[in-house]
């Protein structure tokens, strides 16, 4: 009874913290009547605040690898100051089934595909009824370019603003108004920028820069002081008054994952028995150390070799192949040096089904969340057989792990050590091939993050079941599902 309490407490505050936070993010969409859209295969939300009077309307752009829902916190706090807000998705982005051309390696092609399709929603947001034919655009990151190359060609635009940007195009006076947001913890050259934007303006033209206290690249469109400047800036410009509650969703979006990870400790104890506890024996640094350290150098070296352009997914097809041959590395070396990872007496039926149900639980309590207030994570057209297809990648390196880190006597420390070999792994592939292989440097943190949680985790299943595979299959299915429908999708 003295094991169960503590679980019910952590479980009902853990509800409650989801809860709370839920109710927190829909209570800012409030009063706001929001309607979806397709523009072709270009997928389209509009934010319209109570209310007939029709207002300027500001198209809001996410930046590389993100989706409309990552910039949903600019619309709803714009639409609830009285402005008729627009996101959408770009081209291989979100649930835009539409391949992005060009990829990173060829920026005009690029420019061109997502300048296309931000002109298809330009147009929507001017001509809709609640709309007064007046437009001011927001960008992120590489929607950042995106908006001040599309102001710069279209001087109608009313107002930009560009977050984490880098502005080689931006002249003393084009665009007229441009207010250039970067977070203190972004990299120095994109605050240079900034304070280069500001500079550099002519006489007659309004520009404003803002540097967010306390927030990085991601944290940045988070951050109250981005959402409160990015509306008083159009407030001004539209000669309008700047009200309403700003959804400042950051914290919110924390303690609800917060909550979802901590009621899988209380969830664990109802998984089956899968296996019964092994006996222990000793693993010493000298049987460690060949799986921990000969398939993270081995993998990135190997990979130099092999072609790894297979996949319609930017980068992802470089992962699956690093995610298999680490894994195969990692089993051979488990079989040399006699690392005892067999569980013969599990039982096949308790086994399957605590996989069965960490899986769902991974993708759906996580995911279903995930997809309604931070990116997209429902994947649709060829995202579906990508899911499979970065299933059969990331399982054979996660089994590897689990079997290696949850075997008897393996050293408490081996867990976080093979997570920081495998990331090592990963920078050492993007020093090989920097310029082919950079866009890894910006994930490395996200999967860093997803180690975490998916090591907690694994530690309470692994607790509950006896068998390392049931973690190894559940973590395996929620990495290649985020990875198959956030990367973009390119055009091979």
């Amino acid at each position: 009874m003295l094991r169960i309490i503590p679980r019910i407490v952590v479980g009902v505050l853990a509800l409650a913290a989801i809860l709370v936070s839920l109710g927190a993010m829909r209570a800012n969409e409030a009063g706001l009547t929001i309607t979806r859209h397709f523009l072709g295969p270009v997928p389209v939300t509009l934010y319209q605040p109570a209310g007939s009077e029709r207002a300027p309307a500001v198209v809001v752009a996410h930046g590389f690898a993100g989706s409309q829902q990552m910039m949903q916190q600019f619309a709803t706090t714009l639409a609830q100051a009285g402005f008729v807000a627009v996101t959408f998705d770009f081209p291989g982005h979100g649930r835009n089934t539409e391949p992005m051309t060009g990829g990173i390696t060829n920026d005009r092609t690029a420019a061109r595909a997502l300048l296309g399709a931000l002109d298809q929603v330009v147009g929507f947001a001017r001509a809709h009824p609640a709309a007064d034919g007046r437009v001011a655009l927001i960008g992120h990151s590489m929607a950042a370019d995106i908006v001040l190359r599309y102001a710069l060609a279209n001087p109608g635009v009313a107002a930009t603003v560009a977050i984490s940007t880098m502005a080689p195009g931006v002249t003393p006076i084009e665009p007229a108004r441009l207010l250039a947001i970067v977070g203190a913890w972004e990299p120095a050259i994109l605050r240079d920028e900034v304070a280069r934007i500001v500079a550099l303006a002519a006489p007659g033209t309004v520009r404003e820069g803002v540097v967010a206290a306390g927030v990085e690249h991601i944290g940045v469109i988070y951050a109250t002081e981005t959402l409160a400047a990015t509306r008083a800036w159009l407030a001004r410009t539209f000669d309008r008054n700047a009200e309403g509650p700003i959804d400042a969703r950051g914290g919110w979006i924390g303690l609800l994952f917060l909550g979802l990870v901590a009621l899988c400790w209380p969830l664990a104890e109802l998984l089956p028995r899968a296996a019964p506890d092994a006996p222990a024996t000793l693993l010493g640094w000298r049987r460690v150390w060949p799986v921990l350290v000969l398939p993270a150098l081995a993998t990135p070296l190997l990979l130099r070799l092999v072609p790894t352009s297979f996949l319609p997914l930017l980068l992802g097809d470089y992962l699956a192949v690093h995610f298999v041959v680490y894994g195969g590395l990692a089993m051979l070396a488990l079989a040399w040096r006699r690392i005892p990872v067999a569980r013969p007496e599990a039982a096949l039926r308790p086994l399957l089904l605590a996989a069965l149900l960490v899986a769902g639980w991974q993708v759906l309590a996580f995911g279903l969340p995930l997809d309604a207030y931070v990116t997209a994570f429902v994947p649709v057209g060829p995202r579906v057989w990508l899911v499979g297809a970065m299933l059969l990648a990331t399982l054979p390196w996660f089994a590897a792990d689990e079997l290696f880190t949850r075997a008897p006597g393996a050293p408490r420390w081996l867990y976080a050590a093979t997570k920081a070999a495998f990331l090592v792994s990963l920078a050492l592939a993007v020093a090989l091939d920097l310029r082919r292989l950079f866009f890894l440097i910006i994930i490395i943190p996200v999967i860093l993050i997803l180690f975490v949680v998916y090591g907690l985790i694994s530690r309470w299943v692994f607790r509950a079941t006896g068998h390392p595979l049931v973690a190894a299959f559940g973590n395996a299915v929620a990495l290649a599902w985020a990875i198959a429908v956030t990367f973009p999708m390119v055009a091979r």
